[in-house]
């Protein structure tokens, strides 16, 4: 055990779960949009406006809080960040209009970002020697963490009073009690620098750039499909199977959250490289299954669909990272996973964009099918990238 730990051996456990926590906070509002688009009289497009906004203030955030968490410490950049997110459910509590809605996922993305990026280089700090099992159990947190969260907002909503107000108010007490430990957290980050803060500059070095995009398509394929995951699909689901509880669509994103979180945890004996490429052709298989199985209209078979979605989510994203991390240069790597998190969440956001126009002009079940193909496309693509580089690092010279 690194000595920064010592007489605090919760440390670890405690940044952890504040990583799932702030994870499950991006989450929250998933089971929520049916209501408000009900209720308010929201298109599809503004729904995924409200999503997209949270990944551009998540990348803004993940561009700088790295530097900023090397200046001034991990600690304050969390606590920040935890006040930061408990603003945005208060902005949520008190929203009655979209632009509301719009402040408040820009204060969670923000938060958020800066969470994954401080929590992340304090796991490093508490355990510098387990840098590949602490990338692995925050992969893990970022699924448990959005599945609790979002079943539980579904639990919520549709049985507690006041759904646009009750979920709230329990994350925020959950925020609150992290935050409280954060506060109680010796500071990590025991070698600050002192130098500017400035914006991490996205970069590739030019001997893994093959590397970089078999793992950043794969990447972009999976939070592409996430994005749409947690804005649209929920609603499509009840439309499809005509049930319309708020818990059948938590469980629909839950269980495909768990799934992934599961895989992640026990696949790390697979070479990374190949998990990669099993996890993007399983995704694009598992995501062409989901257009029959939601015309089936019975949510056990939704619901499966989802869970296998889920796995190979879990395995193609996680390999795809772990194979990145392996490759990439030690004196590189702020720049490069800048660059790798820029791609990541824009795919996250501009595909949800354009799937959100499209189901507002012509209905999120026409548009559905043809947003699958395409990623699923991407996905193959990814593969065949990860194949030809498996190919040409085995010939001989």
């Amino acid at each position: 055990m690194a000595p920064v730990e010592a007489g605090q051996r919760w440390a670890y456990g405690l940044v952890l779960a504040a990583t799932a926590v702030a994870l499950g906070v991006s989450g929250a509002p998933a089971p929520l949009y049916g209501i408000y688009e009900t209720e308010w009289h929201l298109s599809p497009l503004t729904t995924t406006m409200v999503f997209a906004v949270y990944a551009f203030a998540a990348l803004g955030a993940v561009l700088v809080s790295g530097r900023i968490s090397d200046v001034v410490g991990r600690k304050p950049v969390m606590i920040g960040a935890f006040a930061t997110m408990i603003l945005g459910l208060v902005v949520f509590l008190l929203a009655d209009s979209v632009p509301m809605l719009l402040l408040a996922r820009a204060l969670h993305g923000a938060a958020v970002g800066a969470t994954v990026v401080a929590g992340a280089a304090a796991l490093l700090d508490l355990r510098p020697e387990h840098g590949a099992r602490s990338g692995q159990l925050s992969g893990v947190a970022f699924n448990v963490g959005i599945a609790v969260t979002v079943l539980g907002t579904a639990v919520l909503a549709q049985y507690a009073p006041s759904p646009l107000r009750t979920p709230y108010v329990v994350i925020a007490a959950v925020c609150l009690a992290a935050g409280v430990g954060i506060l109680a957290l010796r500071e990590p980050h025991t070698t600050r620098v002192k130098a500017r803060i400035t914006i991490a500059k996205p970069s590739v070095p030019h001997e893994i750039r093959a590397d970089f995009w078999f793992s950043a398509i794969g990447v972009m394929a999976a939070w592409s499909v996430l994005g749409v995951l947690l804005s649209l699909y929920p609603s499509l689901a009840a439309a499809k199977t005509g049930v319309h509880n708020l818990v059948f669509g938590g469980v629909v994103v839950a269980s495909t959250a768990l799934s992934a979180a599961l895989v992640q945890l026990f696949a790390t004996r697979i070479p990374a490289r190949r998990a990669a490429v099993i996890g993007d052709l399983g995704m694009a298989a598992a995501l062409l299954a989901t257009i029959p199985a939601l015309a089936t209209k019975q949510p056990a078979v939704v619901i499966i669909a989802g869970l296998v979605l889920g796995a190979t989510f879990g395995l193609g994203f996680g390999g795809s990272l772990r194979h990145l991390a392996e490759v990439v240069p030690h004196d590189r790597r702020g720049e490069t996973m800048s660059a790798y998190y820029l791609l990541a969440y824009s795919a996250m956001a501009l595909p949800t964009l354009a799937a959100g126009w499209a189901a507002t002009t012509w209905g999120i079940a026409t548009v559905f099918p043809w947003f699958i193909v395409i990623v699923s496309v991407a996905c193959v693509c990814a593969a065949l990238l990860g194949v030809r580089g498996t190919r040409a690092a085995t010939r001989p010279v």
